[in-house]
């Protein structure tokens, strides 16, 4: 069942890549006919998911918005942790998606989280700040990513708390501290990723390190499920918005 599960997904990420108008067309075109098989696949591909959440999550009574956050997976990384925050925003614009974190949510009795269809470059949860944000696997698909960025700094509290991993390649010049990517590495994923409408980019950890207060920045690479030998390289990014603007 796995593998013909897996099949399915692969048919829809290489030949059916999503089409549409606006942004919401093209992810839930994208994702309507995988929904149903998204989190096992996804499982095996998008690594550190675990590691960022955890790390994320050092306060109670916290109001989270989990941008991108489609089918609610990521809950199940701090299950424990849920009762104790204070609200929690599952925030994506794929509709279907969002049906199974619905059922994710009701399934776990978890009256503290609220599902809502919304862009993550505009939403403002009702409380009119968030103490945690995070974008997990879901920065890369955002076309104006800067503006999702921008909109997670607006709404989070002074200290606040934002968390990312995502896949992304490294400039070809890199920073003290972080490593360097073949000419391979930082040529082919872009093209690989793109026809899924998924944007790698070398301006992700340097914009983090620029906006925020860094805690945590790892770069490690992830196995691609049958495509073997080459690695995709994803980063794991915990910071704080600075107390003040100075």
């Amino acid at each position: 069942m796995g593998f013909f599960s897996d099949i399915k997904i692969l048919y829809h990420m290489v030949f059916h890549h999503g089409s549409g108008e606006s942004h919401a067309e093209r992810l839930n075109d994208f994702y309507s006919g995988q929904a149903e098989g998204y989190d096992d696949f996804r499982r095996r591909l998008l690594l550190g998911r675990k590691e960022m959440m955890q790390a994320a999550a050092t306060q109670k009574e916290a109001i989270w918005v989990d941008m991108g956050g489609g089918t609610g997976a990521n809950l199940e990384n701090i299950a424990d942790l849920i009762p104790e925050m204070k609200k929690i925003y599952i925030v994506d614009l794929a509709s279907s998606l969002l049906e199974v974190a619905k059922k994710r949510i009701a399934d776990h009795g978890w009256t503290n989280v609220e599902v809502v269809e919304a862009d993550a470059t505009t939403f403002t949860p009702e409380e009119g700040y968030a103490d945690v944000v995070t974008f997990s696997y879901s920065l890369t698909m955002i076309p104006d990513w800067f503006a999702a960025m921008d909109n997670a700094l607006r709404i989070l509290r002074p200290g606040g708390t934002i968390g990312i991993v995502d896949f992304f390649v490294a400039r070809k010049w890199v920073g003290e501290g972080h490593k360097k990517h073949s000419w391979f590495t930082r040529n082919y994923w872009p093209v690989h990723f793109s026809t899924d409408n998924v944007f790698l980019s070398h301006d992700h950890i340097p914009y983090l390190e620029r906006k925020f207060q860094t805690e945590r920045c790892d770069e490690s690479y992830s196995k691609v499920p049958y495509i073997p030998i080459i690695r995709v390289p994803y980063y794991i990014y915990i910071g704080k918005k600075p107390e003040t603007d100075g």
